[in-house]
Protein backbone atom coordinates (compact mmCIF):
# COMPACT_ATOMS: atom_id res chain seq x y z
CA UNK A 1 0.00 0.00 0.00
CA UNK A 2 1.14 3.39 -0.68
CA UNK A 3 2.42 5.34 1.88
CA UNK A 4 -0.50 8.76 2.85
CA UNK A 5 1.21 11.71 1.13
CA UNK A 6 -0.43 13.90 3.86
CA UNK A 7 -0.74 14.19 7.63
CA UNK A 8 3.07 14.32 8.01
CA UNK A 9 3.45 17.24 10.35
CA UNK A 10 4.67 14.91 13.16
CA UNK A 11 7.79 13.89 10.98
CA UNK A 12 8.05 17.00 9.09
CA UNK A 13 8.78 20.38 10.94
CA UNK A 14 6.89 23.66 9.53
CA UNK A 15 9.29 25.79 7.54
CA UNK A 16 9.04 29.24 5.55
CA UNK A 17 10.75 29.98 2.26
CA UNK A 18 14.28 31.80 3.00
CA UNK A 19 13.98 35.36 3.74
CA UNK A 20 16.89 37.46 2.51
CA UNK A 21 19.37 38.96 5.38
CA UNK A 22 17.95 41.71 6.87
CA UNK A 23 21.26 43.79 5.77
CA UNK A 24 20.68 42.85 2.45
CA UNK A 25 17.30 43.73 2.29
CA UNK A 26 17.45 46.88 3.75
CA UNK A 27 18.67 48.80 0.28
CA UNK A 28 16.21 47.66 -2.02
CA UNK A 29 12.41 47.09 -2.72
CA UNK A 30 12.21 43.88 -4.21
CA UNK A 31 10.38 41.11 -1.74
CA UNK A 32 11.95 39.81 1.23
CA UNK A 33 11.61 36.45 1.21
CA UNK A 34 12.29 33.73 -2.10
CA UNK A 35 10.06 30.86 -3.66
CA UNK A 36 9.16 27.62 -2.07
CA UNK A 37 11.00 25.11 -4.66
CA UNK A 38 8.80 22.14 -5.94
CA UNK A 39 10.12 19.86 -3.60
CA UNK A 40 9.69 21.93 -0.50
CA UNK A 41 6.36 23.36 -1.33
CA UNK A 42 5.27 19.65 -1.89
CA UNK A 43 6.71 18.59 1.52
CA UNK A 44 5.10 21.76 3.51
CA UNK A 45 1.51 20.81 2.19
CA UNK A 46 1.86 17.12 3.06
CA UNK A 47 1.77 18.66 6.52
CA UNK A 48 -1.75 19.26 6.04
CA UNK A 49 -3.85 17.05 8.32
CA UNK A 50 -7.27 17.15 5.98
CA UNK A 51 -9.51 17.90 8.66
CA UNK A 52 -12.85 16.50 8.55
CA UNK A 53 -14.31 20.20 9.40
CA UNK A 54 -10.76 22.66 7.84
CA UNK A 55 -11.14 25.72 10.11
CA UNK A 56 -8.21 27.09 7.95
CA UNK A 57 -10.64 27.23 5.15
CA UNK A 58 -14.09 28.19 7.31
CA UNK A 59 -11.76 31.45 8.72
CA UNK A 60 -10.65 32.44 5.34
CA UNK A 61 -13.05 35.27 4.09
CA UNK A 62 -12.68 33.88 0.39
CA UNK A 63 -13.58 30.22 1.97
CA UNK A 64 -10.84 29.04 -0.47
CA UNK A 65 -10.70 25.23 -0.84
CA UNK A 66 -7.07 24.93 1.07
CA UNK A 67 -7.03 21.22 2.12
CA UNK A 68 -7.61 20.59 -1.36
CA UNK A 69 -5.48 22.80 -3.07
CA UNK A 70 -2.82 21.41 -0.49
CA UNK A 71 -3.31 17.55 -0.94
CA UNK A 72 -2.76 18.03 -4.58
CA UNK A 73 0.48 20.10 -4.26
CA UNK A 74 1.75 17.36 -1.93
CA UNK A 75 0.90 14.65 -4.51
CA UNK A 76 2.50 16.65 -7.80
CA UNK A 77 -0.91 17.98 -9.19
CA UNK A 78 0.24 21.69 -9.70
CA UNK A 79 -2.16 22.49 -12.20
CA UNK A 80 -5.21 21.09 -10.92
CA UNK A 81 -4.40 22.60 -7.22
CA UNK A 82 -4.14 26.41 -9.16
CA UNK A 83 -7.48 25.78 -11.10
CA UNK A 84 -8.91 24.98 -7.35
CA UNK A 85 -7.03 27.68 -5.81
CA UNK A 86 -8.50 30.19 -8.40
CA UNK A 87 -12.06 28.72 -8.62
CA UNK A 88 -12.53 30.60 -4.64
CA UNK A 89 -9.93 33.53 -5.27
CA UNK A 90 -9.57 36.10 -8.08
CA UNK A 91 -6.03 36.68 -7.04
CA UNK A 92 -4.25 34.21 -4.96
CA UNK A 93 -0.73 34.68 -5.73
CA UNK A 94 -1.36 38.67 -4.44
CA UNK A 95 -3.49 37.11 -1.04
CA UNK A 96 -0.50 34.55 -0.88
CA UNK A 97 1.48 37.57 -0.40
CA UNK A 98 -0.36 40.26 1.51
CA UNK A 99 -2.74 38.55 3.75
CA UNK A 100 -2.34 38.10 7.28
CA UNK A 101 -2.34 34.46 7.47
CA UNK A 102 -1.49 34.58 10.87
CA UNK A 103 -4.77 35.95 11.66
CA UNK A 104 -6.56 34.20 9.22
CA UNK A 105 -5.95 30.50 7.73
CA UNK A 106 -3.00 29.76 9.80
CA UNK A 107 -4.23 30.88 12.91
CA UNK A 108 -6.71 28.43 12.93
CA UNK A 109 -4.79 25.56 11.78
CA UNK A 110 -5.64 22.71 13.80
CA UNK A 111 -2.23 21.56 13.95
CA UNK A 112 -0.77 24.71 15.00
CA UNK A 113 -3.42 24.59 17.73
CA UNK A 114 -1.92 21.01 18.81
CA UNK A 115 1.49 22.48 18.68
CA UNK A 116 3.17 21.01 15.51
CA UNK A 117 3.31 24.59 13.96
CA UNK A 118 0.90 25.62 11.20
CA UNK A 119 1.11 24.63 7.46
CA UNK A 120 2.97 27.39 5.24
CA UNK A 121 -0.72 28.28 3.93
CA UNK A 122 0.22 31.59 2.12
CA UNK A 123 3.44 30.47 0.75
CA UNK A 124 2.27 27.46 -0.93
CA UNK A 125 -0.78 29.71 -2.17
CA UNK A 126 1.74 31.97 -4.10
CA UNK A 127 3.87 29.48 -5.14
CA UNK A 128 0.77 27.29 -6.46
CA UNK A 129 -0.40 30.95 -8.42
CA UNK A 130 3.49 31.60 -9.58
CA UNK A 131 4.31 28.34 -11.28
CA UNK A 132 1.00 28.87 -13.36
CA UNK A 133 1.80 31.85 -14.34
CA UNK A 134 5.26 30.46 -15.60
CA UNK A 135 4.05 27.88 -16.91
CA UNK A 136 1.04 29.60 -19.10
CA UNK A 137 -1.97 28.27 -16.93
CA UNK A 138 -3.45 31.91 -16.17
CA UNK A 139 -5.88 32.56 -18.93
CA UNK A 140 -7.69 35.90 -19.39
CA UNK A 141 -11.23 36.03 -19.26
CA UNK A 142 -12.75 34.33 -21.84
CA UNK A 143 -16.37 33.90 -21.65
CA UNK A 144 -18.49 31.26 -24.06
CA UNK A 145 -21.13 33.87 -25.14
CA UNK A 146 -20.92 38.09 -25.49
CA UNK A 147 -23.64 39.93 -23.57
CA UNK A 148 -25.10 43.66 -24.27
CA UNK A 149 -25.17 44.44 -21.00
CA UNK A 150 -22.54 47.24 -19.69
CA UNK A 151 -21.17 47.25 -16.06
CA UNK A 152 -19.04 50.41 -14.77
CA UNK A 153 -16.73 49.90 -12.12
CA UNK A 154 -15.78 53.14 -10.21
CA UNK A 155 -11.97 52.07 -8.68
CA UNK A 156 -9.35 49.75 -9.80
CA UNK A 157 -8.62 48.35 -6.38
CA UNK A 158 -8.66 44.63 -5.30
CA UNK A 159 -12.44 45.09 -4.92
CA UNK A 160 -12.91 46.59 -8.40
CA UNK A 161 -10.52 44.19 -10.47
CA UNK A 162 -12.26 41.05 -8.58
CA UNK A 163 -15.48 42.34 -10.27
CA UNK A 164 -14.19 43.21 -13.15
CA UNK A 165 -12.82 39.45 -13.75
CA UNK A 166 -15.73 37.88 -12.68
CA UNK A 167 -18.14 39.96 -14.74
CA UNK A 168 -15.93 39.59 -17.83
CA UNK A 169 -16.34 36.14 -17.87
CA UNK A 170 -20.02 36.24 -17.53
CA UNK A 171 -19.59 37.74 -21.09
CA UNK A 172 -20.86 41.55 -19.92
CA UNK A 173 -18.70 44.28 -20.89
CA UNK A 174 -16.95 46.48 -17.95
CA UNK A 175 -15.64 49.81 -17.72
CA UNK A 176 -13.21 50.30 -15.03
CA UNK A 177 -12.75 54.30 -14.01
CA UNK A 178 -9.87 55.42 -11.92
CA UNK A 179 -8.58 58.54 -10.46
CA UNK A 180 -4.76 56.83 -10.83
CA UNK A 181 -2.81 56.38 -14.17
CA UNK A 182 -2.33 52.83 -13.58
CA UNK A 183 -4.94 50.10 -12.47
CA UNK A 184 -4.64 48.41 -9.16
CA UNK A 185 -5.24 50.79 -6.24
CA UNK A 186 -3.78 50.53 -2.82
CA UNK A 187 -2.15 47.11 -4.80
CA UNK A 188 -0.13 49.37 -6.75
CA UNK A 189 0.38 53.05 -4.76
CA UNK A 190 -0.40 51.82 -1.45
CA UNK A 191 1.93 48.37 -0.86
CA UNK A 192 5.46 48.89 -1.09
CA UNK A 193 7.46 46.17 -3.64
CA UNK A 194 9.40 44.39 -0.42
CA UNK A 195 5.79 42.95 0.61
CA UNK A 196 4.24 43.04 -3.33
CA UNK A 197 6.19 43.42 -6.20
CA UNK A 198 4.76 45.88 -8.75
CA UNK A 199 5.12 43.61 -11.93
CA UNK A 200 2.57 40.98 -9.85
CA UNK A 201 -0.17 43.57 -10.24
CA UNK A 202 0.47 44.97 -13.50
CA UNK A 203 0.05 41.21 -15.11
CA UNK A 204 -3.54 41.20 -13.64
CA UNK A 205 -4.43 44.38 -14.85
CA UNK A 206 -3.08 43.42 -18.28
CA UNK A 207 -4.86 40.38 -17.82
CA UNK A 208 -8.19 41.60 -17.64
CA UNK A 209 -6.81 44.05 -20.35
CA UNK A 210 -6.62 41.45 -22.30
CA UNK A 211 -9.86 39.45 -21.59
CA UNK A 212 -12.06 42.85 -22.82
CA UNK A 213 -11.96 45.22 -19.70
CA UNK A 214 -11.93 48.64 -20.41
CA UNK A 215 -9.63 51.12 -17.80
CA UNK A 216 -10.43 54.43 -17.99
CA UNK A 217 -7.45 55.67 -16.37
CA UNK A 218 -6.85 59.43 -14.82
CA UNK A 219 -10.35 59.83 -14.45
CA UNK A 220 -11.44 61.51 -11.47
CA UNK A 221 -15.34 61.12 -10.92
CA UNK A 222 -17.45 64.28 -10.04
CA UNK A 223 -14.16 65.97 -12.05
CA UNK A 224 -13.53 64.52 -15.54
CA UNK A 225 -17.17 62.64 -15.83
CA UNK A 226 -19.99 62.89 -13.40
CA UNK A 227 -21.39 59.83 -11.12
CA UNK A 228 -25.01 60.63 -13.71
CA UNK A 229 -23.16 60.09 -16.61
CA UNK A 230 -21.62 57.05 -15.96
CA UNK A 231 -24.99 56.15 -14.36
CA UNK A 232 -26.89 56.86 -17.57
CA UNK A 233 -23.69 54.58 -19.49
CA UNK A 234 -24.28 51.72 -17.99
CA UNK A 235 -26.82 49.26 -16.79
CA UNK A 236 -24.95 48.97 -13.70
CA UNK A 237 -22.87 50.33 -11.37
CA UNK A 238 -20.20 49.54 -8.77
CA UNK A 239 -18.72 51.98 -6.30
CA UNK A 240 -15.19 50.24 -5.19
CA UNK A 241 -13.29 53.31 -4.46
CA UNK A 242 -11.80 52.20 -1.27
CA UNK A 243 -11.46 54.59 1.67
CA UNK A 244 -8.32 57.23 1.10
CA UNK A 245 -9.23 60.22 3.78
CA UNK A 246 -6.23 59.98 6.14
CA UNK A 247 -7.15 60.78 10.23
CA UNK A 248 -5.48 63.57 11.21
CA UNK A 249 -3.40 64.76 14.46
CA UNK A 250 -4.68 66.80 16.66
CA UNK A 251 -1.87 68.86 19.32
CA UNK A 252 0.22 72.03 19.14
CA UNK A 253 2.26 71.94 16.05
CA UNK A 254 0.32 69.89 13.83
CA UNK A 255 -0.03 71.29 11.37
CA UNK A 256 3.99 71.45 10.63
CA UNK A 257 6.13 71.53 7.44
CA UNK A 258 7.36 67.94 7.47
CA UNK A 259 4.37 65.82 8.99
CA UNK A 260 2.85 64.02 6.13
CA UNK A 261 0.39 61.52 5.13
CA UNK A 262 1.41 58.31 4.95
CA UNK A 263 -0.31 57.46 1.70
CA UNK A 264 1.69 60.44 0.23
CA UNK A 265 4.92 59.31 1.51
CA UNK A 266 3.89 55.51 0.36
CA UNK A 267 2.56 56.52 -3.22
CA UNK A 268 5.89 58.77 -3.79
CA UNK A 269 8.05 56.13 -2.97
CA UNK A 270 6.13 53.46 -5.15
CA UNK A 271 5.60 55.59 -8.00
CA UNK A 272 9.58 55.94 -7.88
CA UNK A 273 9.96 51.84 -8.12
CA UNK A 274 7.55 52.68 -11.52
CA UNK A 275 10.76 55.18 -13.02
CA UNK A 276 8.22 58.06 -12.57
CA UNK A 277 9.65 61.15 -11.65
CA UNK A 278 8.41 62.31 -8.35
CA UNK A 279 9.10 66.08 -7.46
CA UNK A 280 8.21 65.32 -3.59
CA UNK A 281 11.40 62.59 -3.50
CA UNK A 282 13.81 65.07 -5.46
CA UNK A 283 13.01 68.58 -3.16
CA UNK A 284 13.20 66.12 -0.01
CA UNK A 285 9.37 66.52 1.30
CA UNK A 286 8.45 63.03 0.76
CA UNK A 287 11.63 61.82 1.35
CA UNK A 288 13.07 59.64 4.51
CA UNK A 289 16.67 59.90 3.17
CA UNK A 290 19.30 61.44 5.89
CA UNK A 291 16.41 62.16 8.48
CA UNK A 292 15.28 61.01 11.83
CA UNK A 293 11.82 59.67 11.02
CA UNK A 294 8.95 59.32 13.27
CA UNK A 295 6.05 57.25 11.94
CA UNK A 296 2.93 57.30 14.07
CA UNK A 297 0.55 54.48 14.35
CA UNK A 298 0.17 50.74 14.65
CA UNK A 299 -1.43 49.42 11.55
CA UNK A 300 -0.14 47.88 8.46
CA UNK A 301 0.40 51.01 7.15
CA UNK A 302 2.67 52.27 9.78
CA UNK A 303 4.84 48.70 9.22
CA UNK A 304 4.69 50.00 5.58
CA UNK A 305 6.00 53.26 6.53
CA UNK A 306 8.73 52.34 8.66
CA UNK A 307 10.54 49.92 6.72
CA UNK A 308 10.20 52.15 3.54
CA UNK A 309 11.88 54.86 5.28
CA UNK A 310 14.87 52.48 6.16
CA UNK A 311 15.08 51.82 2.14
CA UNK A 312 15.19 55.43 1.36
CA UNK A 313 18.40 55.87 3.83
CA UNK A 314 16.71 57.30 6.83
CA UNK A 315 19.11 58.19 9.83
CA UNK A 316 16.60 56.81 12.43
CA UNK A 317 13.29 55.22 12.32
CA UNK A 318 10.86 54.81 15.27
CA UNK A 319 6.79 53.45 15.20
CA UNK A 320 5.18 55.62 18.07
CA UNK A 321 1.93 53.11 19.46
CA UNK A 322 -0.10 54.10 22.07
CA UNK A 323 -0.58 50.98 23.20
CA UNK A 324 1.55 47.78 23.69
CA UNK A 325 3.00 44.80 21.47
CA UNK A 326 0.17 42.81 22.39
CA UNK A 327 -2.66 44.88 21.71
CA UNK A 328 -1.46 46.50 17.59
CA UNK A 329 -3.50 46.07 15.08
CA UNK A 330 -0.59 45.43 12.59
CA UNK A 331 0.52 42.10 11.74
CA UNK A 332 3.47 40.87 14.51
CA UNK A 333 4.98 38.97 11.19
CA UNK A 334 5.70 42.66 10.05
CA UNK A 335 6.85 44.43 13.38
CA UNK A 336 9.10 41.01 13.59
CA UNK A 337 10.73 42.06 9.99
CA UNK A 338 10.47 45.90 10.77
CA UNK A 339 12.82 45.27 14.01
CA UNK A 340 15.20 43.18 11.94
CA UNK A 341 15.63 45.70 9.30
CA UNK A 342 16.65 48.50 12.28
CA UNK A 343 12.91 50.15 13.20
CA UNK A 344 12.97 51.02 16.89
CA UNK A 345 9.59 50.53 18.27
CA UNK A 346 7.96 52.93 21.24
CA UNK A 347 5.35 51.07 22.93
CA UNK A 348 2.99 53.19 24.73
CA UNK A 349 3.91 56.20 23.37
CA UNK A 350 1.67 59.16 21.78
CA UNK A 351 2.21 62.77 19.96
CA UNK A 352 1.06 65.33 22.33
CA UNK A 353 2.93 68.11 20.23
CA UNK A 354 5.36 69.01 17.65
CA UNK A 355 8.27 71.41 18.14
CA UNK A 356 9.24 73.81 14.97
CA UNK A 357 7.58 75.36 12.10
CA UNK A 358 9.11 72.64 10.18
CA UNK A 359 9.25 69.82 12.29
CA UNK A 360 12.14 68.95 14.29
CA UNK A 361 11.03 66.80 17.00
CA UNK A 362 7.58 64.94 18.55
CA UNK A 363 6.89 65.99 22.13
CA UNK A 364 5.91 61.96 23.13
CA UNK A 365 3.48 61.07 25.88
CA UNK A 366 3.76 58.02 27.51
CA UNK A 367 0.98 56.12 28.43
CA UNK A 368 -0.10 53.07 30.77
CA UNK A 369 -3.18 50.51 29.83
CA UNK A 370 -6.70 51.01 32.02
CA UNK A 371 -9.21 49.35 31.47
CA UNK A 372 -10.74 47.60 28.21
CA UNK A 373 -12.58 50.16 25.61
CA UNK A 374 -15.62 48.88 23.53
CA UNK A 375 -13.28 47.22 21.21
CA UNK A 376 -12.07 45.14 24.00
CA UNK A 377 -8.55 46.13 24.24
CA UNK A 378 -7.46 47.76 27.18
CA UNK A 379 -7.52 51.95 26.40
CA UNK A 380 -4.30 54.09 26.93
CA UNK A 381 -4.31 56.36 29.81
CA UNK A 382 -1.38 59.18 29.62
CA UNK A 383 0.90 59.13 32.32
CA UNK A 384 1.56 62.29 34.25
CA UNK A 385 5.45 63.89 34.09
CA UNK A 386 6.63 61.16 31.89
CA UNK A 387 6.54 63.51 28.51
CA UNK A 388 9.29 63.63 26.40
CA UNK A 389 10.83 65.03 23.03
CA UNK A 390 12.00 62.66 20.23
CA UNK A 391 14.05 64.25 17.58
CA UNK A 392 12.34 64.04 14.37
CA UNK A 393 12.80 65.90 10.80
CA UNK A 394 10.22 63.49 9.13
CA UNK A 395 7.18 62.93 10.90
CA UNK A 396 4.56 60.12 8.94
CA UNK A 397 0.60 59.90 10.13
CA UNK A 398 -0.40 56.45 9.56
CA UNK A 399 -3.30 56.20 11.87
CA UNK A 400 -5.90 54.72 9.35
CA UNK A 401 -8.16 55.81 6.64
CA UNK A 402 -11.64 57.22 6.39
CA UNK A 403 -14.20 57.50 3.54
CA UNK A 404 -14.41 60.16 1.45
CA UNK A 405 -17.64 62.08 1.03
CA UNK A 406 -19.02 60.59 -2.04
CA UNK A 407 -22.59 62.02 -2.11
CA UNK A 408 -20.81 65.93 -2.24
CA UNK A 409 -18.33 65.03 -4.20
CA UNK A 410 -20.76 63.26 -6.65
CA UNK A 411 -23.33 65.30 -6.60
CA UNK A 412 -25.68 62.65 -5.37
CA UNK A 413 -27.52 63.04 -2.38
CA UNK A 414 -29.54 60.03 -2.84
CA UNK A 415 -26.21 57.61 -2.41
CA UNK A 416 -27.24 56.62 1.37
CA UNK A 417 -23.96 56.72 3.78
CA UNK A 418 -23.51 55.70 7.15
CA UNK A 419 -22.98 57.21 10.18
CA UNK A 420 -18.98 56.38 9.75
CA UNK A 421 -19.45 57.65 6.00
CA UNK A 422 -19.55 54.90 4.54
CA UNK A 423 -22.04 53.64 1.50
CA UNK A 424 -24.52 52.24 2.88
CA UNK A 425 -24.74 48.90 1.18
CA UNK A 426 -27.14 45.56 1.32
CA UNK A 427 -24.86 42.64 3.49
CA UNK A 428 -23.34 39.97 0.52
CA UNK A 429 -24.93 41.88 -2.47
CA UNK A 430 -23.65 45.20 -2.19
CA UNK A 431 -26.92 46.59 -3.28
CA UNK A 432 -27.74 50.47 -2.30
CA UNK A 433 -30.47 52.75 -2.30
CA UNK A 434 -29.89 53.66 -5.50
CA UNK A 435 -31.65 51.40 -8.45
CA UNK A 436 -28.52 49.81 -10.40
CA UNK A 437 -25.94 51.00 -8.04
CA UNK A 438 -23.47 48.47 -6.05
CA UNK A 439 -20.87 48.90 -3.62
CA UNK A 440 -18.16 46.98 -2.73
CA UNK A 441 -15.04 47.11 -0.21
CA UNK A 442 -13.56 49.80 1.78
CA UNK A 443 -16.34 52.10 0.79
CA UNK A 444 -18.52 49.73 2.48
CA UNK A 445 -16.78 48.24 5.19
CA UNK A 446 -14.09 51.06 6.19
CA UNK A 447 -10.31 50.08 6.21
CA UNK A 448 -10.11 46.80 5.71
CA UNK A 449 -8.07 43.65 4.28
CA UNK A 450 -7.63 43.08 0.57
CA UNK A 451 -9.42 39.54 0.99
CA UNK A 452 -12.47 40.81 2.09
CA UNK A 453 -12.34 43.53 -1.11
CA UNK A 454 -12.29 40.20 -3.36
CA UNK A 455 -14.78 38.28 -1.58
CA UNK A 456 -17.14 41.53 -1.71
CA UNK A 457 -16.54 42.15 -5.54
CA UNK A 458 -17.26 37.93 -6.24
CA UNK A 459 -20.34 38.25 -4.66
CA UNK A 460 -21.53 41.41 -5.45
CA UNK A 461 -21.40 40.26 -9.27
CA UNK A 462 -23.69 37.18 -7.91
CA UNK A 463 -26.08 39.22 -7.08
CA UNK A 464 -25.45 41.57 -9.82
CA UNK A 465 -26.08 39.20 -12.24
CA UNK A 466 -29.07 37.94 -11.06
CA UNK A 467 -30.90 41.34 -11.16
CA UNK A 468 -29.84 41.59 -14.98
CA UNK A 469 -31.42 38.32 -15.64
CA UNK A 470 -34.57 39.02 -13.52
CA UNK A 471 -34.36 42.85 -15.21
CA UNK A 472 -34.21 41.02 -18.87
CA UNK A 473 -36.93 38.41 -17.87
CA UNK A 474 -39.26 41.59 -17.26
CA UNK A 475 -38.58 43.04 -20.23
CA UNK A 476 -39.15 39.83 -22.24
CA UNK A 477 -42.67 39.49 -21.17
Amino acid sequence: MAKEPMLKFVEVSRDMPEKRAAELRRSDFNEIYSEFADTKAKEQSSRCSQCGVPYCQTHCPLHNNIPDWLRLTATGRLEEAYHVSQSTNTFPEICGRICPQDRLCEGSCVIEQSGHGTVTIGAVEKYITDTAWEKGWVKPPSPSQERAESVGIIGAGPGGLAAADRLRRAGVQVTVYDRYDRGGGLLTYGIPGFKLEKDVVMRRVDQLEQGGVTFELNCNVGQDITFADIRAKHDAVIIATGVYKSRDLDGPGSGADGIVRAIDFLTASNRQSFGDTVPELEDGTLSAEGKNVVVIGGGDTAMDCVRTSIRQGALSVKCLYRRDRANMPGSQREVQNAEEEGVVFEWLSAPKGFAGDTVSGVMVQKMRLGPPDATGRQSPVPMEGADYNEPAELVIKALGFEPEDLPALWDEPGLEVTRWGTVKAEFTSGRTALPGVYAVGDIVRGASLVVWAIRDGRDCVDALLEDLEAKASVAAE
